[in-house]
């Protein structure tokens, strides 16, 4: 019978090994063609270490973040994480993705647009640092045959380019497509109230006319654009973010069915978006300031 057998590999740290795949017997030795730690989502492990290292700054130190009920969120078996979402360019994933793994230890794949996987360079970074274009059979893979943790955001590209007139007033969840797919894959749905992110990056106008020229989802003009100019195109102001965990939703359905009532699952979407919108608002009251908490 064959012996497995370890190679060491250039593209990979000094104390990582990539191990041969074992033939059956009476076949001939093969290489594993895998020599690096990327998963089949384009995940790299190996990147994800370097970006929380450098990202833990900005998260402690820039947002200096601070959760509440962090212990609803399951540290094992899969779960879809949703969360209301702002700023022209979100801070939200990252936060959410950088403390979940940094206070739980857990990968959590923030499922996006595919729009983000087609841009150059940028797309290949987000794929490496997690992020999975979002789709129902993505999805389910990740949450039902996985395990893993999901994090997507209900409200989509209208929550991000609505102006800072309109913050914290949570858009329509869509048809509620994320309650069918945590219906189907046997999985709980858990709601995460942010505040913060409104005021990291907030939007001041957009340009309809020049996203339709470019052929993206909206081009926004920030606060920060018109005070630092190119450099406020990436620099978010320092806001302090708060988390709220709320109570995981579990649905009485039979998981993997053909198909589920609609309204069921809008009245759940619906339900859920109640409930965040009543915890943002909870935290707002609360909150002392948009620096300091």
């Amino acid at each position: 019978m064959a012996t497995r057998r370890e190679v060491a590999t250039k593209d990979l740290p000094s104390t990582d090994i990539v191990p041969l795949r074992i033939p059956d017997d009476g076949q001939a030795e093969v290489d594993d063609p895998r020599l690096s730690d990327v998963d089949e989502w384009g995940r790299s492990e190996h990147i994800r270490a370097i970006a929380r290292q450098l990202y833990d700054p900005v998260y402690s130190k820039w947002f200096r973040v601070e959760w509440d009920g962090l212990h609803k969120i399951p540290t094992e078996g899969g779960a879809l994480l949703i969360a209301n979402h702002a700023g022209a360019i979100p801070s939200d994933a990252p936060v959410i993705m950088h403390g979940v793994e940094k206070e739980l230890g857990r990968p959590v794949y923030g499922m996006a647009d595919y729009f983000f996987r087609t841009v150059p360079v940028l797309g290949t970074l987000w794929a490496r640092g997690g992020g999975v274009p979002a789709n129902p059979d993505n999805a389910y893979r990740l949450l039902h045959d996985q395990q893993q943790l999901a994090l997507v955001f209900p409200e989509g590209t209208k929550a991000t380019s609505k102006s800072f007139t309109d913050r914290y007033q949570l858009r329509r969840f869509g048809r509620g497509g994320f309650v069918e797919i945590a219906m189907r894959a046997g999985v709980p749905v858990i709601p995460i109230a942010v505040i913060g992110s409104e005021e990291a990056m907030p939007i001041v106008y957009r340009l309809p006319w020049l996203a339709k020229a470019i052929g993206v989802p909206y081009f926004p003009i920030t606060a920060n654009f018109l005070m630092f100019g190119p450099l406020g195109i990436a620099l978010p102001f320092p806001a302090k973010f708060k988390l709220r965990v709320l109570d995981p939703i579990v649905f009485d359905v039979p998981p993997n069915q053909e198909r589920y009532s609609k309204s069921r699952v809008m009245d759940e979407a619906e339900r859920a978006r109640g409930l965040m919108q009543e915890a943002v608002f909870d935290m707002l009251r609360d909150r002392r300031s948009v620096w300091f908490g």
